[in-house]
């Protein structure tokens, strides 16, 4: 049936893309406001065609059937480690989704965020999204993900919220849990063993557990660290120095607890090990941190496709079996 076709608002580093790309996804276009992050989608996908813009000035108007509208709009406003002034908050981007949902007509929606917006201060707008979208002829609903259960070696629970034009939600199942994600141990040994670090096997039995949710911050807040103190002390237990990122991986006689490099950032956050990154230290961590795991994207994309592909086999093999009827009454 061929390649279904997106578009992808607030795509950041691309991890949603690329999850949506291996999942079978034809991506029509991209936009995206951070000149490093757009840097970082050309550098890595060429034929991406990219549009480095403002979601609230974009506007569609191609004539091309679009079969998901997707998009990661910012947490901060619904983020516990915030304010949490959802709808009051000026990157509160969910109006935008609804109103390129009515202009672009795709027949699947796709919008994650933090697991904050499912928390009952939110019922009413969550509601509110729910009727917005509806009035426009979608059905919704949310779960709370989490990309550990899609071989990811951290916790980082996700909403997301998926709806479909007319009926196409009976088609739609979640993905079931995939795999057992490796350890941070496992996953970063090669890494941290890349300048011939001496202490890495002692490292690597007690780094026996998945990462906690790595927080990429906001130009508004946070930096180059690996988030609060409560998950600094997370990372302490499994002998990671949270208070910064290094630019390299420890060499051989380094005592102490190694700090991450952006790179390892990536591999826990489920991106393959070819992918670059454009920009300064800082800017490239929140590109990693605040990016929708490629792994749990792919899951959820291939869900939306089987979907939206079970539909229209259905119509098909209805208008098959009705021309097969006439084509036996005709010749009766």
């Amino acid at each position: 049936m061929g390649k279904l076709k997106s578009i992808e608002i607030c795509a950041g580093a691309g991890g949603q893309a690329l999850g949506l790309e291996l999942a079978g996804f034809d991506h029509h276009l991209l936009v995206e406001i951070d000149k490093e992050a757009c840097n970082t989608l050309r550098l890595n996908r060429q034929y991406w065609r990219v549009i480095e813009q403002d979601v609230r000035t974009f506007n569609y108007n191609e004539d091309v059937q679009i079969d998901l509208l997707a998009g990661g709009v910012p947490c901060p406003p619904f983020s516990i480690a915030g304010n949490q002034n959802g709808k009051d908050d000026d990157r509160d981007l969910f109006p935008e989704m609804i109103r390129l949902a009515e202009s672009i007509k795709p027949r699947a929606i796709l919008i994650e965020n933090v697991k904050g917006i499912l928390s009952k201060k939110f019922d009413l707008y969550r509601e509110h999204i729910e009727d917005q979208f509806e009035e426009l002829g979608y059905k919704g609903k949310w779960k709370l993900l989490y990309s550990s259960h899609y071989g990811v070696s951290q916790l980082r629970p996700r909403a997301v919220f998926v709806a479909f034009v007319d009926d196409l939600i009976d088609y739609f199942d979640w993905p079931m849990n995939i795999t057992n994600p490796l350890t941070v141990g496992q996953l970063l040994y090669g890494e941290m063993s890349s300048l011939g670090w001496k202490g890495v096997k002692e490292w690597k039995e007690t780094a026996n557990r998945i990462a906690p949710t790595l927080v990429g911050g906001s130009k508004k807040h946070g930096g180059p660290d690996l988030g609060p103190t409560r998950a600094r002390n997370e990372w302490k237990k499994l002998g990671v120095n949270g208070s910064s990122l290094a630019e390299f991986p420890p060499e051989n006689n380094f005592i102490g607890l190694p700090r991450l490099t952006n790179k390892m950032a990536a591999l826990l956050q489920g991106f393959p090990d070819f992918w670059k990154f454009s920009g300064k230290k800082t800017n490239v961590y929140r590109q990693i941190g605040n990016a929708f795991p490629p792994p749990v994207a792919q899951a959820i994309g291939l869900k939306i496709k089987d979907a939206i592909n079970k539909k229209r086999k259905n119509k098909w093999q209805y208008k098959r079996g009705k021309v097969l009827e006439l084509n036996f009454e005709n010749i009766s």
